[in-house]
């Protein structure tokens, strides 16, 4: 039995949006390995109040930290601290045994006049891969879906509808083929992510992946707002050190495995 943690990061409205890409990331593993991972996780934070004063039951939300919003702020923790801070966090989770996927649906890519649920096929492509990973390690294999409030009602549903009927692009065909989810059980359940230390790590790992897509796909300029000691480089090594977490047979169209919909025609 897995565990699969969802936060994102931008929106997931079309065809009106405030964000060009939407980020689905999945943090998933064996229910056996949980309490181990969950003790490192604390043990991590408990030395992040140690050496930075970031107190152990504060949320940790990547784009308000970065952004030094509130309730970060009032911490005064320098912008080389944060992005420190940030490394460490990766290199925590490269460590961790987990693995991750991510979606990215980039909206530029959708064909205009066309009805696109965002959420729907960023959350269809993560259950597929999911599905598909956990047949390789073996196929009576089971997952359950944990994720933050905001979109419950939302991903229930689709969740319900490919596990009755699921089609599938074919690379050899024009018309997709079908395979239901038979790996998922129980609809997504809802956990506020103030209290989910493995929603938070998802929240990190799904920002640091909206970034790397934009500088990847060159469709738009990050935030003024951002520190100035986050350029592409820094979050190139950022995506080295989650590089050991990573599910990187996603797809094979990026080094990182992160996969992006609809394809670019």
């Amino acid at each position: 039995m897995y565990i699969a943690y969802y936060d994102e990061s931008g929106d997931d409205g079309y065809p009106k949006y405030s964000s060009p890409l939407f980020v689905l990331s999945a943090i998933y593993l064996h229910y056996s390995n949980w309490k181990n991972i969950l003790n490192n996780i604390s043990e991590f934070r408990k030395q992040l109040k140690i050496n930075f004063n970031l107190p152990i039951k504060m949320e940790f939300h990547t784009k308000y930290f970065i952004l030094n919003k509130n309730p970060y702020r009032k911490l005064q923790i320098s912008d080389d601290d944060k992005l420190l801070i940030i490394k460490l966090f990766c290199e925590l989770i490269s460590n961790l045994d987990i693995s991750i996927i991510n979606i990215v649906i980039n909206k530029e890519n959708i064909s205009p006049n066309t009805s696109y649920n965002v959420l729907d096929n960023a959350l269809k492509y993560s259950i597929q891969r999911i599905e598909n990973d956990l047949n390789k390690i073996d196929p009576i294999k089971k997952f359950m879906i944990i994720t933050d409030q905001g979109r419950i009602g939302k991903m229930r549903m689709t969740a319900r509808k490919i596990q009755r009927i699921n089609f599938i692009p074919s690379k050899y065909n024009a018309k997709p083929f079908r395979k239901e989810i038979k790996s998922l059980i129980e609809d997504p359940l809802q956990k506020d992510s103030k209290e989910s230390y493995f929603i938070q790590l998802a929240d990190l790992v799904s920002f640091i992946i909206y970034i790397y897509s934009i500088y990847k796909l060159g469709i738009n300029k990050i935030s003024n707002r951002m520190p100035k000691n986050i350029d592409k480089r820094v979050i190139i090594n950022l995506m080295e050190k989650l590089k050991g977490s990573l599910n990187l047979n996603a797809t094979k169209s990026d080094l990182y495995g992160v996969v992006y919909y609809p394809k670019q025609k």
